[in-house]
């Protein structure tokens, strides 16, 4: 996005990138007390810069970072192997998390196979020069005698820290009873945060596997909350981008969130936040427009409320002062969450055709679509608005084939992109519910073309969301609803 380039570009500007490589460069043919002493003058503002590199670097991947900083692989590589650099705690967690950032967690090619053999290197490297290590005076010609090379000893010194330290947590449980004594919370919560930087490393499984099921001696939480914050990022993002985002991901979290509102609104004298106080990192207008319940509202005005919705994300993600790309992920989850009002915005355009069919198709584009740009997302309203148009035409017939759907719904090529094809089966489903000849031939348009199509798990995911907004509005005797709960029941008998 332009506004992302815009905002990394300023953190990190160009000439301020020379001028550490050329620091670095000196830095590293000399070892006078001159040079020491400019290394030490210059650490703070050092610092500075490279958490202005991590900054840019935590919202890219490896590719991306790589075609951004050219030259970051040779700044990072001198400034680990300087021990005046290093020696400062600082910047060498810094210069850890930087490096992790650089990392591939699925190489494809042979370069970036080496570049992560270099980057295990250098992080075993400060591992080793850290107080978790091994910093004795003639480490490398010791390691020259052993034979091998200094990634291999360095890896293998890693692995070895992290098996002492598993060893050490779980020696501190016997049989499910806490023994005081061996090790102290102030040590566990220090180790947590030393994870931070390293929680994506597979060789660290074992040791954040052995933090997170670790029991202090008191009631408190003894692990830090940066490193919690890191975990829970971490895991929704490995539970997000593994399943490419998929409707059913999407089902569970809104149904969760729909529990959880549901919960946190019952009448009880316990004490309780704010239901907006559960979301602090998204814009608070946002927040409560989308905790506004459909059945708080009349149904004559879910349309008005669905573009005051849109109008607010639109402002956010094509503002082009946009901070990050994680801005626009924690929007787009942030309506997820409220997934309920994406099932609205399909019902009302199929209920009511008016201006608004360019708001809705745009807000459904999104919700399947966040990661795309503004042109790809146009893209995707000018093919859903291609079936919208056919679907229309069709609404009022009472006498429909399958063939008829079927011809509404295809397209001349099979470029369609995915997301594409999950906005047009949620149109078809809600067509199906709710239009007049729709719900004639729904059953068997599920049976001949959603099931063979590999898509059930989809389309039972949209009804049981349908299912459980007809409940809470307390709609019983519609036709749509009865037609509802007997495809619910034929997907279950069927599966």
């Amino acid at each position: 996005m332009e506004g992302e380039e815009m905002a990394q570009d300023t953190a990190v500007p160009k000439l301020s990138f020379q001028y550490w490589l050329d620091k670095a460069v000196e830095w590293g043919q000399t070892t006078t007390l001159e040079s020491q002493q400019d290394v030490c003058l210059h650490l703070p503002k050092l610092q500075e810069f490279l958490q202005q590199i991590y900054e840019s670097l935590k919202h890219m991947n490896s590719t991306t970072a790589i075609q951004r900083f050219p030259l970051i692989g040779q700044l990072l590589g001198r400034l680990c192997w300087n021990p005046f650099v290093v020696g400062y705690d600082e910047s060498q967690k810094t210069l850890m998390w930087c490096l992790c950032c650089l990392y591939s967690n699925e190489p494809q090619n042979p370069v970036e196979l080496k570049a992560n053999s270099w980057i295990l290197s250098l992080l075993c490297h400060l591992l080793s020069s850290s107080s978790w290590g091994a910093n004795e005076v003639g480490t490398g010609t010791f390691i020259s005698a052993l034979g091998c090379t200094s990634a291999d000893y360095y890896s293998k010194l890693v692995k070895n820290i992290v098996s002492s330290l598993v060893t050490e947590l779980k020696g501190n449980q016997f049989n499910g009873l806490n023994i005081q004594g061996r090790v102290s919370d102030d040590h566990v919560t220090v180790v947590s945060l030393f994870c931070v930087p390293l929680i994506t490393l597979p060789d660290v499984t074992p040791l954040l596997e052995a933090l997170l099921t670790y029991h202090g001696g008191g009631s408190q939480e003894v692990l830090s909350s940066e490193f919690l914050e890191a975990v829970n990022e971490t895991f929704l993002k490995n539970a997000l981008l593994e399943t490419g985002g998929t409707p059913e991901v999407m089902t569970i979290i809104q149904m969760f969130t729909q529990c959880f509102v549901q919960a946190h609104q019952k009448d009880n004298k316990q004490h309780k936040f704010p239901l907006k106080a559960y979301f602090p990192h998204h814009h608070q207008h946002l927040v409560i427009a989308l905790l506004k319940h459909p059945f708080d509202l009349p149904a004559t005005l879910w349309s008005q409320h669905l573009k005051y919705i849109t109008d607010m994300l639109k402002a956010i993600i094509e503002d082009k002062s946009i901070r990050s790309y994680a801005d626009l992920f924690e929007s787009w989850f942030l309506f997820v969450h409220f997934g309920e009002w994406a099932d609205i915005a399909v019902e009302q355009l199929l209920k009511s055709e008016d201006e608004s069919s360019d708001t809705f198709l745009w807000l459904l584009a999104f919700y399947y679509s966040p990661h795309n740009d503004k042109e790809k997302r146009t893209q995707i309203v000018v093919e859903a608005r291609a079936v919208y148009d056919r679907l229309m035409m069709l609404f009022s017939c009472t006498n429909l084939s399958i063939t008829d759907l079927q011809a509404a719904a295809s397209t001349k090529t099979d470029k369609r992109q995915p997301c594409t094809k999950h906005l047009v089966r949620h149109l078809l489903l809600s067509f199906l519910l709710f239009s007049s000849g729709g719900h004639k031939i729904a059953q068997e348009f599920i049976s001949h073309v959603i099931l063979a199509s590999n898509t059930t798990n989809e389309v039972f995911g949209l009804l049981i969301r349908t299912a459980y907004r007809f409940n809470q509005l307390g709609l019983k005797n519609q036709r749509a609803v009865k037609l509802v709960n007997e495809l619910l029941q034929e997907l279950r008998f069927t599966d």
